[in-house]
């Protein structure tokens, strides 16, 4: 069985986000991701993880104004200063949590910059954030991002995010693989898988359509977490969805899957 991360902005709402760590905990949970934890001192996080026995995986960098609309800085030539504070305050929250995985987003495409341009600006950025995170053996991801849930998102397909990886060069930099992102945009998750395994370095997971738990689409997930188990896939499958229903009620498919253990 994969191992699962439940992901604390979109689980267990029901409550506060500092008490949503001994929830994780309560429903079996050993590790948490969330997307944004700026808004609380480290140590107020840190102590809900110790208190817990929970280890943090993933959390993204800065993303800038999120509720302006903002979806991230790495691709905009002209927040170039802002990119590079937004790493150095994320890695300052990865060494105080013990993340060891942080997620750079790519951003929408800003007006008036040519694809071109925002390529290279994303490109150069990736390259400087990554050599900050090999410095204190944290790895950098890029996920691509559906553009129906996210229109004009800069990284949205597979393809163009092993390109962006390869080109950058960086050997701590790997693809944050969304199967409800990449389901909307291209299909075919096994086959993807079984080619990018290589340079997949988080996996995360929702049903499609609604983005609720799994079982509640079209994804066929038992089979996709068999095919990870044969794949020898060892990272972490963060459950970034929207439950339908209280958070312990949207539980069923892990205990299915606990059981077939």
């Amino acid at each position: 069985m994969p191992k699962f991360a439940a992901n604390l902005s979109l689980m267990f709402t029901e409550t506060g986000f500092l008490e949503r760590f001994g929830a994780a905990r309560a429903a079996g949970f050993e590790a948490v991701e969330f997307q944004f934890p700026y808004a609380f001192a480290p140590g107020e996080i840190a102590e809900r993880l110790r208190r817990h026995g929970l280890q943090a995986v993933l959390h993204n960098l800065p993303a800038g104004d999120w509720e302006a609309g903002e979806r991230g800085l790495a691709c905009d030539p002209r927040r170039r200063t802002q990119f590079e504070d937004s790493v150095g305050l994320g890695i300052a929250y990865a060494r105080a949590l013990g993340v060891r995985r942080l997620h750079c987003m790519a951003g929408l495409l800003p007006p008036d910059v040519s694809r071109e341009q925002a390529h290279a600006t994303y490109v150069a950025n990736l390259r400087y954030a990554a050599a900050r995170c090999a410095a204190h053996g944290i790895a950098l991801l890029v996920e691509p991002i559906n553009h129906h849930d996210v229109p004009g998102y800069f990284l949205t397909g597979t393809r163009q995010a092993c390109a962006v990886i390869q080109e950058t060069g960086a050997g701590n930099l790997y693809l944050q693989y969304d199967l409800y992102h990449m389901q909307r945009m291209e299909g075919e998750l096994a086959t993807t898988l079984r080619r990018c395994l290589p340079v997949i370095g988080h996996i995360q997971l929702a049903d499609v359509p609604g983005r609720h738990q799994p079982g509640t689409g079209d994804i066929p997930f038992p089979r996709l977490f068999r095919l990870l188990d044969e794949l020898g896939y060892d990272g972490w499958v963060g459950c970034e969805y929207v439950p339908r229903g209280p958070t312990a009620d949207s539980l069923g498919w892990l205990e299915a899957e606990r059981q077939r253990e």
